[in-house]
């Protein structure tokens, strides 16, 4: 096996039992664990019913703690760390594996992707035309090793979909994510990431679904006005101060596209 699923269980979503499905019926058979800093009956149950190894961290829950302890636990080449509420489309783990054959020295996987909103699937709005637009470079195959062109295209924000990532675990770092970031974590690693000589290896296919529904971590953080503080300090690894300001007000426009209509 070259491929784990890293399922990151928080709670009790209505959605877990919706994403294991979605990975179980993948072309290409990968391992799978769950991982959970928040230990229930739920939790325990659905890692039972579909037979999938449970690791529960001690401590207080951590988006970017949890996905790191979630990232120790694998022992394949390559995996993938599942976010409960989406859902991956079959081919995903294929394409995974297909582009990181083909590549020298790849990094990261990452795909295009769909939105869940409500019993809706959208494929086209705002916010995702504008991170299609910012990934136009990476459509060229030349360009997955630019350290330039990854740098430019993460400067004006992060177009990367977190879910649909597929790490290299011999070519990154034993930590990818770094704590004090409550949405902000995995923008920070990608820019972390682009200094690494490697490939950053995008699929224009839409590969999975992201639910955007109103318990999600990030829409709690824009409701509560937080998330611009953390743009302000990556916009800062880029920018001088005074761009970064002006970046801020640009992009806090498109947090709204996280919220349902």
């Amino acid at each position: 096996m070259e491929h784990t699923f890293v399922i990151c269980a928080y709670r009790e979503s209505p959605y877990l039992e919706n994403c294991i499905e979605s990975l179980k019926a993948q072309s290409v058979v990968s391992d799978m664990i769950m991982t959970t800093s928040t230990p229930n009956s739920y939790i325990e149950t659905m890692a039972e019913k579909y037979q999938i190894p449970l690791y529960v961290r001690k401590g207080e829950p951590d988006i970017a703690t949890d996905w790191n302890f979630g990232y120790s636990k694998v022992t394949t080449p390559y995996l993938t760390i599942a976010h409960q509420d989406d859902v991956y489309l079959p081919e995903y783990t294929e394409n995974v594996l297909k582009e990181f054959h083909r590549s020298k020295r790849p990094l990261i996987f990452f795909s295009d992707y769909g939105e869940i909103r409500g019993e809706r699937i959208v494929t086209a709005n705002r916010l995702l035309r504008v991170k299609r637009l910012m990934l136009l470079p990476l459509r060229c195959r030349m360009l997955y090793s630019s350290i330039f062109v990854r740098r430019r295209i993460l400067s004006f924000g992060s177009p990367i979909c977190c879910p649909s990532v597929a790490y290299v675990r011999e070519n990154l770092p034993e930590q990818i994510f770094n704590s004090g970031f409550r949405s902000n974590e995995d923008w920070e690693a990608w820019e972390k990431l682009s200094r690494l000589k490697g490939d950053f290896i995008f699929d224009k296919k839409i590969l999975m679904w992201h639910r955007i529904h109103e318990d999600s971590e990030t829409s709690a953080i824009i409701q509560e006005n937080k998330r611009s503080d953390e743009d302000m300090q990556i916009y800062c690894k880029f920018w001088p101060k005074t761009i970064a300001r002006l970046l801020v007000k640009l992009y806090a426009s498109g947090q709204k596209s996280n919220e349902l209509e």
